[in-house]
């Protein structure tokens, strides 16, 4: 009986460790946002509505 109870906590200390990892990877990734566009790509109709 001792060794199915030494078995479960084993199961759950690497499912506890594998999600701490998941998670501190997930607060390592670099998000990138993309460059604001030029006044040169805006519409017709955006430059009549601004002067």
């Amino acid at each position: 009986m001792m060794v199915y109870i030494i078995i479960a906590v084993g199961i759950m200390l690497a499912v506890l460790a594998l999600t701490l990892m998941a998670i501190s990877k997930g607060y390592d990734y670099k998000h990138s946002i993309d460059p604001m566009p030029d006044n040169e790509n805006k519409s017709e109709d955006e430059k009549d509505h601004t002067g």
